[in-house]
């Protein structure tokens, strides 16, 4: 069944620098695709072979899947390591005869700090060599950076709908993606587990199961080397590589740095004062189990309308 969702594609902006983003495009707060952003020469040299010379054996953690959907909510796929040689070959590759899966498994990589659970992924750090090819636009406060992750991955890997908690721009340098993105306010459309969405087949959606995704707005855009993506922190998106493809995420912190979890190393983990927020509201579910049925509903509908009237943006 085909979506029945309104569908906007995402504004484009031409021959963007530093002052037009900040000044124009920044304060609106929403996904746009910048083209003519100088990034440098990664564009021109980062071919499959440039990056197998470059980087040569250095091991790296992979996804490794024989669906081309990835799921991390039901984890179908696996964790693997590889020489980053031997996974952009096999990545760039339709059918691999040396496999972890099948001859056709897809491959992904979201590069990870030195130790994963307390590094960030500093792109700079990781790959001085690649990093040397390219320029990180001043779209933000140098005091603000958080985090640039390399990515790159096979032709048709779609990897699972969520949101992060921070600003980001997503630097397409080789290969097409599409992109799409829907917005904060869709977050109770979307079915969320933790900062993930279930509906994993957007394009072909249960809607017996997920009906409510019949009402989100989808905002859509393909990007194509050299193209730059702005995404808001709290907007969804969903992406897929078109082609074998490398990008650089760069992340930095839309709030004072004070409201985010100093233990996040992945740019995910819900703002301080929501955490609270949260748990303040699992306290008040377990209160009201106390009570009997209907009043139970009676006060949770009390307290829906109480967060409703109170936290609700009016727009």
């Amino acid at each position: 069944m085909q979506h029945t969702m309104a569908k906007i594609n995402v504004c484009t902006y031409d021959n963007v620098n530093q002052d037009i983003f900040r000044s124009t495009i920044y304060p609106k707060r929403v996904p746009a695709v910048l083209k003519g952003v100088k990034i440098g020469e990664c564009k021109e040299k980062w071919d499959k072979d440039y990056l197998k010379e470059v980087i040569g054996k250095k091991q790296v953690k992979i996804h490794v899947s024989p669906n081309p959907q990835m799921d991390f909510i039901k984890k179908n796929f696996c964790y693997k390591t590889l020489p980053f040689d031997d996974f952009v070959e096999r990545a760039a590759s339709e059918k691999n005869h040396e496999c972890f899966l099948s001859e056709d498994e897809k491959y992904y990589l979201r590069s990870l700090g030195d130790d994963p659970r307390k590094d960030i992924s500093n792109f700079q750090q990781l790959f001085p060599v690649l990093s040397n090819d390219l320029e990180i636009p001043k779209f933000f406060d140098p005091d603000r950076f958080f985090s640039s992750v390399l990515r790159v991955g096979s032709a048709g890997v779609q990897l699972w709908t969520h949101y992060d908690v921070m600003d980001n721009i997503l630097i397409q340098v080789n290969g097409r993606k599409k992109v799409v993105l829907f917005s904060p306010k869709d977050a109770l459309n979307l079915y969320l587990v933790g900062d993930k969405s279930e509906v994993i087949d957007i394009e072909n959606p249960d809607y017996s199961k997920y009906p409510l995704f019949k009402n989100v707005t989808w905002y859509e855009c393909i990007l194509n080397p050299g193209d730059v993506l702005f995404i808001p922190a709290l907007w969804f998106h969903n992406v897929t590589s078109l082609d074998f493809g490398v990008a650089v995420n760069i992340f930095w912190q839309h709030l004072e740095p004070s409201a985010y979890d100093h233990k996040d190393v992945y740019g995910n983990k819900d703002p301080l004062a929501a955490t609270k927020a949260m748990q303040i509201v699992d306290r008040a579910i377990t209160a009201l189990k106390d009570l009997p049925e209907d009043y139970k509903d009676f006060y949770a509908r009390r307290i829906i309308s109480r967060i409703q009237s109170k936290a609700f943006s009016e727009s």
